[in-house]
């Protein structure tokens, strides 16, 4: 889930807020070229009459105060200083990069897939909203000019790539993106999807190609007697449903305490939208964006079991990177080496699953913990990533401190004033301590702070290390005031989505192994098969 560049939150309220946090010419001044003392405040504005919203966000805490920009350095030295903490069992690598393409998905706007187009007020407004519909996936759908592109000839099902042969590898259709395939090297190998941060890294775009071909294989076992005009949006539900169980019953489980989950999708929502209609158009809680679902970037490996060819930490991130077309070069390919074809063995634990005979060689790659500690690429982001920007000081490619910099410029809460809100909500969530805050279970050390930095931290600590803390200093599960605004964020996202199994609570899924399971390796087993072969080409 790595974030670059700048970012612009359209808060209900507020007007839009600007986060630029360097690395592309052309934009407005940085406002983190202030030498000490807070982050200069970011330009906010109102918009003007007639002109439509960003995105739409939404603010659940009250503002908290800036961060001075001395000490998110060196919490941010802290917190990459030692690399990402040890592995979690029970969360394979994959959740990693699964929750970025989530990510993605509840984040898009739609919008922006219409170039100059006009949409009428209510079509602009419920395509800049979170909903967990596969938009990353789907565009506008088949039947709009802006979209047709993503789909095969027959309207129906999603275009798919083929990779190129390498050596003695041949090329493998179905296992790379679809591209656009002419132009220059660069034009030719943008991937021809909805959303290109699906391709800023090879672990997401291995796992948009997933869903295309999930999406593709549903189509087949839609019936024949579904009239042709029908087949698409049939399709479309199957996928989407299944999706959102999955994430339900087999994602969130894996990062947030079973109790909170429970408790929303017993109870309700407390703290987010709690009084809002089932069809009212969502929004998005920044306190969700720009701290608690950044959860994520704790997660990623500095390097993973990847397949045959690049085997135990052979595969680095900083490869991951380069065979994308987004945030990389492929060494020259305009579509994806078969050499680079992921494992999904490695990556997602199929013997756990009741497959033993799918065990991975070398094992599977286990998620970095949720903790305060970063792997150690993520001290340089790629320069690729941030458009090569050369002169970029080294701290702003610093995910840490991009990350703080832009939770202080939003003025997100303080982790101990949403502790007061959820508490004045009614929810008895339990405040960390100033030594957990201060001293941790094995994440980030401040011993390099002084006393009156940790005395700052201790009483206003920074949103994004407040729920990373909170994870660490128990098993590694979000909960508290992180688990609480992912499982209220991903509930009202699905509850608003055009299909949904908050508002279709009887329904249940069909395509796994039995009714009413579906995880994620029962999506890859539907999909490709269930041999290593077919799970596995380069093995």
């Amino acid at each position: 889930m790595v974030h670059h560049g700048s970012e612009t939150f359209h808060i209900e309220g507020e007007g839009v807020v600007a986060t630029q946090l360097g690395g592309r010419s052309g934009h407005d001044p940085d406002p983190l070229n202030a030498p000490d003392g807070p982050p200069t405040a970011p330009a906010t504005r109102q918009l003007a009459a007639g002109e439509a919203p960003e995105f739409r966000f939404s603010r659940v805490g009250p503002k908290g105060r800036r961060l001075r920009l001395a000490l998110a350095r060196k919490l941010a030295t802290a917190m990459v200083d030692e690399g990402g903490g040890t592995g979690r069992e029970g969360i394979p690598a994959g959740y990693t990069y699964l929750g970025q393409f989530v990510d993605h998905d509840l984040t898009l706007d739609r919008s922006a897939l219409v170039p100059g187009g006009e949409q009428d007020p209510l079509t602009i407004l419920s395509g800049r909203s979170p909903r967990l519909d596969l938009d990353c996936l789907y565009g506008l759908g088949p039947q709009h000019p802006d979209s047709e592109k993503f789909f095969a000839a027959d309207g129906v099902k999603l275009k798919v790539g083929t990779t190129s042969p390498f050596g003695s590898l041949p090329s493998h259709a179905e296992r790379d993106l679809p591209r656009v395939g002419v132009g220059t090297d660069a034009e030719a190998r943008r991937a021809l999807i909805p959303d290109h941060r699906n391709d800023e890294n090879l672990a997401v775009a291995q796992t948009h190609v997933a869903f295309i071909n999930f999406h593709n294989k549903v189509v087949d076992k839609v019936p024949d007697s579904v009239a042709a005009s029908r087949r698409f949006s049939r399709a479309r539900r199957a996928v989407t449903l299944h999706y959102q169980w999955l994430l339900r019953h087999d994602y969130l489980p894996r990062i947030v305490v079973p109790r909170i989950l429970d408790d929303v999708w017993e109870d309700g929502r407390k703290v987010f939208e709690a009084g809002a209609s089932p069809i009212d158009v969502p929004t998005m809680p920044v306190e969700f964006s720009a701290a608690a679902f950044r959860m994520g970037h704790s997660m990623i490996r500095g390097a993973y079991n990847w397949n045959a060819e690049f085997p135990v930490d052979a595969g680095t991130l900083g490869f991951l990177f380069t065979f994308s077309g987004t945030s990389g070069d492929m060494f020259g390919a305009t579509t994806l080496p078969s050499n680079w074809i992921v494992d999904w063995r490695r990556l997602y634990d199929f013997p756990a699953a009741g497959k033993p005979g799918l065990a991975a060689p070398g094992g599977t790659n286990l998620a970095m913990r949720l903790d305060t500690r970063l792997t150690d690429p993520l001290r340089e982001l790629p320069l690729l990533g941030l458009d090569a920007d050369e002169t970029l000081p080294v701290m702003q490619r610093n995910q840490a401190f991009r990350n703080l910099v832009r939770g202080s410029l939003l003025r997100l809460a303080s982790g101990q004033q949403m502790v007061k809100l959820f508490r004045d909500a009614g929810l008895t969530t339990k405040a960390l301590t100033r030594a957990q805050i201060i001293d941790g279970s094995g994440g980030a050390r401040l011993t390099g702070l002084t006393s009156a930095e940790k005395d700052a931290i201790a009483t206003r600590t920074p949103l994004w290390f407040y729920v990373l803390r909170e994870a660490e200093v128990t098993d590694g599960l979000m909960r508290g005031v992180g688990g609480r605004l992912v499982a209220e964020t991903f509930h009202r996202a699905i509850e608003g989505s055009r299909n949904s199994i908050v508002r279709n609570a009887d329904w249940t899924p069909t395509f796994g192994p039995r009714r009413g399971t579906f995880e994620m390796t029962d999506l890859l087993q539907f999909t490709y098969g269930s041999t290593k072969k077919a799970l596995a080409p380069v093995g």
